[in-house]
């Protein structure tokens, strides 16, 4: 796509351009005064600081660190403090306006329910507790000069046995801010063909869901979601870059998964700086996505877990025109991607692509344009 607007925008129009968010982690979202605060309400004193600035630098030091076993523990804090129907409002609510603040207007944040049973609430009471408080974010993001609309993603762990059970509580509140479902952790050992059942029933639901899938297994990973599974959406799916062959040339040979994955418009839930964190890539100059955009796949740019990785979805586009000198027309059609592939019926994706993200950068280029405009007839009235 030629782009009409060949600057590189800078921090300020990236945070105002409306963003669509397809991959982000609830418990890996907090922020850090939060968790400090939700451990004194509950009593949990296993936090490696309790000062919000060192706990943020800690969170992002151990993601950073190589070890999974560090990069784990990280969740175990964030989960232990959100135990309770109140830490539960709280945090939804809070994600909702952080989202806001930084210009999305779409996101579907997911959860894994069976993660905060601990302090004695049901399935149900979760569900019900996180809800309200998206609502409750969004109507603060309203007061706030900020529009935002959120999904929840009910997430079933691949290393447990409830996906089916899981399952059927998102088709349950799917008519209640529920849109779809996913199932999460580690890849290699468990593949998703394990939760066949859960999968099956919700196509017979004619309900809607995504597999973690390969982010850090691979291409095997990636043809069970599709081909077994039925996946709507690949949660990272960056390892489809195995199935591409790029010559000294520069040319590309795309193997049988990869052209189907491109010709079917598979979205890939991409998320550059998690996926560093991870070892899926070993920068954001060599990271899949630059290719992926190249070759048109359904690619989408996300942020995983912002407490984990210091991030936003500002941030992440940001860090990506800085590599790839992406523009405002790039970010868009990142957006308009992500859109059309989110979990709301077409109606509603088709209003926020046409009533929200198109105008919204319509207004950012137009700004560009007159700044260029007002810079050249400046030049022109002190030459003449």
């Amino acid at each position: 796509m030629m782009s009409q607007t060949p600057h590189v925008p800078g921090r300020d129009q990236i945070r105002r351009a409306p963003k669509v968010l397809l991959h982000d982690h609830l418990d890996g979202g907090l922020r850090p005064g939060t968790i400090v605060e939700l451990a004194l309400a509950c009593g949990y004193d296993k936090l490696p600081e309790t000062d919000p600035g060192k706990l943020g630098i800690w969170f992002r030091e151990a993601a950073d660190s190589g070890s999974l076993e560090r990069y784990l523990e990280t969740f175990a804090h964030t989960c232990a403090v959100m135990q309770t129907r109140e830490a539960l409002v709280r945090v939804a609510a809070e994600c909702a306006e952080d989202l806001a603040a930084d210009g999305v207007v779409y996101a579907e944040v997911r959860y894994a329910p069976e993660q905060h049973l601990e302090a004695g609430l049901t399935l149900e009471e979760v569900v019900e507790a996180v809800n309200e408080g998206f609502r409750e974010g969004e109507r603060r993001a309203r007061r706030d000069g900020h529009r935002i609309r959120v999904g929840a993603l009910l997430t079933a762990m691949r290393h447990a046995a409830r996906s089916l059970e899981i399952a059927e509580l998102a088709n349950r509140y799917r008519d209640q801010g529920v849109v779809g479902f996913d199932i999460a952790g580690a890849e290699a050992g468990f593949p998703p063909t394990r939760h066949l059942d859960a999968f099956e029933y919700l196509k017979r639901e004619n309900n809607h869901f995504t597999i973690h899938a390969g982010e850090a297994f691979g291409l095997p990973s990636i043809w069970q979601a599709l081909q077994w599974c039925g996946a709507d959406r690949l949660g990272h799916g960056v390892r489809i870059i195995d199935d591409i062959e790029v010559a000294e040339d520069g040319s590309v040979t795309l193997g049988r998964l990869a052209s189907y994955v491109r010709d079917k418009r598979i979205p890939l839930e991409l998320c550059p700086t998690s996926n560093l964190q991870t070892g899926a890539a070993a920068s954001y100059a060599e990271h899949p996505i630059g290719l992926l955009r190249r070759l048109h796949f359904r690619a989408t740019v996300n942020t995983d877990n912002r407490l984990m990785s210091g991030t936003s979805m500002s941030r992440e586009f940001e860090k990506l025109a800085e590599t790839f000198g992406y523009t405002l027309d790039d970010i868009q059609w990142f957006t308009v991607n992500a859109m059309k592939s989110a979990f709301i019926p077409f109606d509603e994706r088709l209003a926020m692509i046409n009533d929200v993200i198109k105008p919204g950068y319509a207004e950012l280029k137009s700004e560009w344009l007159f700044e260029q405009t007002a810079t050249t007839s400046g030049s022109s009235a002190s030459e003449g």
